[in-house]
């Protein structure tokens, strides 16, 4: 019964595969004609196909770019009006993407950063074109890889305007991102293409626009690299008729009159077989395709079958086609059609035999097993005894798929131990409710409750309750956040409020259904606390500037005005002693330079009144950390800093603290710091840079702001109330700085810097500790 069983198996292996092959070799000798044309014509259409993917693939990577430019410029992230920043955003695109010949960003006013490749003396060049007012300067720069200067120089006879390019113009006037009509490039000579992407104000008008040159030779080298049979080509026809993409690249260039470069049409085309075969989709000067269309023409006695795509997209009017002889399909394989029935006959018995073989192999361990079944019923063996050979095989596999398990578990644990000892803390959230399902100890310790009292929570229990809800896990409400950063205050179990930093990312199965959230949180509270404490020095500074100035006024006012209120005081009592010793003086005279006298004092006191009212108290002196202040107020000065495209260098050395109002010498320092910027705005960029440093000076800290600007006019008195040199100033600045720096116990003075600039000293004195 076993062997039967083993004959029949082989048997009816062997003859199935037989009858299998002999009608499958016999249904294709009945229908190869058709099915071979059919194959070449799958063919050429997987060819056009892939040419199209091909072409999408090597030009998406421009309008990723193109776009992501203009996003970053558009929201501010990189600053468009900065040419060093945006030059170096360019570079870093270009080197990312070797399709790219050169990325450039032209604004409404003229000025234009382009980053190309080069050949000398550098890899890279860059022209920066600036404008201010009606001069206008045009700078070369040749850089390496690494972003390095090779070679730098003016170029005056540049005359370049950006507004005047096709693309620029194009891309302001549709306010998208468009591709110009491919063209022969100017500098390289080879074919390429332009995509251009508009930078919008928020207004929606144009701020500027980038622009991406790709060269599309590699198309030609991919087409090249195709294998159509073995004569076959394909190209890519522009809607206009120009061949753009072509196995001969020398094929696709003629040249003008003039001398410039262009494309050849397909009617003009110097491949023969393809202006045969495409030279009639050319009618009233365009190329337009609706579909794919699949077809056969003749050319010198030669069957061919050919294809044509329709265009890539809408931006890309471009067309696939391809062509091949069809005997380049069918010539070997109706040779050796009957070759291989024999063969297929053959391979047929051979596999019959050897299937034989394989069935009595496959069913041997069936009949060990059954043997050994069989006798063990009988008593006649011990069922310890060593199973099989062939069942030690499965055992094997058996102990491979039992490792692998323990392999998973020991990764489990492995994220297990990662997940509660990690310092951040972690939760997993179920994608439904929201429901808290783990956490590790440290998610514990920032929210203050215990993982078994977290278990029975939301995370939306955490949330402030007079914050707006956070997250909505709610599957049944459609869209499901997949990735969530956010900062937003934390209510702990026993009622501080806290912020924390959250970021989430879901989970999902094989089959893309929401798992869980796996969330991170970390405590930034005291981030938070500086940040808030930095806008409260900023309004403190505010509210002291205007005190000191308006102090400064009426301070003055009242020594000005209280000289001619004395004098006027003093003739009317000489007036009234005069009166007084006269006979028969006038009474009504009498009172009216009483009078006089009266209101002139009177006006006194309103002046020292209203100087008292102004005026504020000069505070309290308390020690504090100078370093720490430093650095906030070059934090509440970086703006204007960057507009000015100034450097504020702060470098404090290791300081004791110091004794003095820690916010009268911050409005000090800012006044100093803003002075220094202003002073130099209209230096050199490189030049740009303020100074900051401090050092102890025995029992006092000497601090000095320094810039790198022209230095102080020696015809100003400095120091001198209502002394300036700014149009829109009242000079108040530096006589108030040097009032809060003596009122504290120091002193206030100003030294020229070698070899230009100017330097202002002030000192303060060390607390005792």
């Amino acid at each position: 019964m076993r062997n039967s069983l083993g004959a029949m198996l082989a048997i009816g292996l062997a003859g199935l595969q037989f009858i299998a092959v002999l009608a499958v070799v016999f249904s294709s000798f009945v229908t190869s004609e058709r099915a071979l044309l059919d194959h070449a014509r799958d063919l050429l259409s997987d060819i056009g196909t892939n040419a199209i993917e091909h072409s999408r693939g090597f030009l998406s990577p421009a309008r990723g770019a193109a776009e992501l430019s203009a996003r970053l410029a558009q929201d501010r992230v990189i600053a468009s009006d900065v040419p060093e920043q945006l030059e170096r955003l360019l570079f870093q695109q270009l080197q990312l993407a070797p399709q790219f010949a050169g990325l450039y960003h032209g604004t409404e006013n003229g000025e234009f950063v382009y980053v190309m490749r080069s050949e000398e003396p550098g890899p890279f060049r860059t022209k920066i074109i600036r404008t201010e007012g009606d001069q206008r300067t045009t700078e070369l720069i040749w850089r390496d890889d690494d972003f390095n200067v090779i070679e730098r120089r003016m170029d005056p006879d540049d005359v370049y305007d950006p507004r005047s390019r096709p693309w620029y113009i194009l891309a302001r006037e549709q306010l998208t991102t468009i591709w110009t009509d491919p063209y022969i490039f100017f500098s390289s000579q080879r074919p390429g293409i332009t995509l251009a992407s508009p930078v919008l104000e928020e207004t929606g008008s144009v701020r500027g626009i980038v622009g991406v040159d790709i060269e599309i030779s590699d198309i030609s080298d991919f087409l090249a690299r195709l294998r159509i049979g073995t004569s076959g080509r394909a190209l890519i026809i522009h809607s206009n008729g120009d061949v753009i993409a072509h196995p001969d690249k020398d094929l696709l260039k003629t040249q003008n009159a003039d001398g410039t470069l262009r494309f050849v049409d397909i009617q003009n085309f110097e491949d023969p077989i393809a202006r045969a075969a495409f030279g009639h989709l050319m009618e009233g000067g365009t190329v337009s395709v609706e579909k794919e269309t699949l077809s056969q023409f003749t050319y010198g006695g030669e069957t061919y079958v050919s294809v044509v795509m329709p265009p890539i997209n809408d931006n890309l009017s471009w067309i696939t086609a391809a062509y091949a002889p069809e005997s380049d399909f069918t010539s070997v394989i109706k040779h050796n059609r009957r070759t291989n029935i024999w063969i297929a006959a053959l391979v047929a018995v051979i596999t019959g035999l050897c299937g034989l073989g394989l069935a009595n192999y496959i069913y041997k361990p069936v009949r060990a097993f059954a043997v050994r079944s069989a006798l063990i019923s009988q008593g006649e063996l011990d069922p310890a005894e060593p199973l099989p050979k062939t069942y030690q095989e499965l055992e094997n596999a058996n102990r491979t798929m039992m490792q692998q398990i323990a392999a998973r578990r020991a990764t489990e644990i492995e994220y297990g131990k990662t997940f509660d000892l990690t310092s951040r803390g972690m939760a997993q959230i179920d994608a439904g409710t929201g429901r808290l399902v783990r956490v590790n100890d440290r998610f514990c310790k920032i929210t203050g409750y215990s993982a078994d009292a977290l278990s029975k929570m939301a995370f939306s229990d955490l949330v402030h309750p007079d914050d707006p809800p956070f997250l909505l896990f709610d599957a049944g409400q459609g869209s499901v956040p997949h990735e969530i950063n956010s900062e937003l205050r934390c209510q702990r179990k026993d009622g501080e409020t806290i912020w924390i930093s959250v970021n989430a990312i879901m989970i999902f199965n094989h089959d893309g259904k929401p798992l869980h959230y796996v969330l991170t949180i970390d405590d930034v509270t005291q981030t938070k606390q500086t940040e808030e404490q930095i806008a409260e020095l900023n309004r403190e500074l505010s509210n002291l500037s205007r005190d000191n100035t308006m102090g400064q006024v009426a301070a003055g006012l009242a020594h000005e005005l209280n000289q001619p209120l004395t004098a006027i005081t003093q003739n009317a009592d000489s007036a009234l002693f005069a009166v007084d010793q006269l006979a028969g003086s006038d009474s009504e005279l009498h009172t009216m330079l009483e009078e006089i006298a009266t209101q002139s004092m009177r006006a006194g006191e309103i002046i020292k009144a209203l100087r008292a009212f102004i005026r504020r108290d000069e505070g309290i002196r308390k020690p504090f950390d100078l370093a720490e202040l430093v650095q906030q107020t070059r934090h509440l000065v970086i703006a204007e800093a960057r507009a000015a495209n100034v450097t504020v260098d702060a470098d404090i050395a290791e300081l004791p603290l110091v004794n003095a109002n820690r916010l009268q010498i911050a409005q000090v320092l800012v006044n100093l710091i803003r002075n220094a910027i202003e002073a130099i705005s209209d230096c050199p960029r490189e030049e740009r840079v303020v100074s900051v440093r401090a050092h102890t000076q025995g029992s006092q800290v000497l601090v000095m702001v320094s810039d790198t600007g022209p230095g102080v006019d020696p015809s100003i008195n400095l120091f001198t109330e209502f002394e300036t040199t700014k149009s829109t100033g009242m000079g108040l600045g530096l006589s108030i700085c040097k009032s809060i720096v003596q009122a504290n116990g120091g002193k206030l003075w100003h030294e020229d810097r070698d070899p230009n600039g100017a330097c202002f000293y002030f000192t303060i004195d060390v607390a005792n500790t």
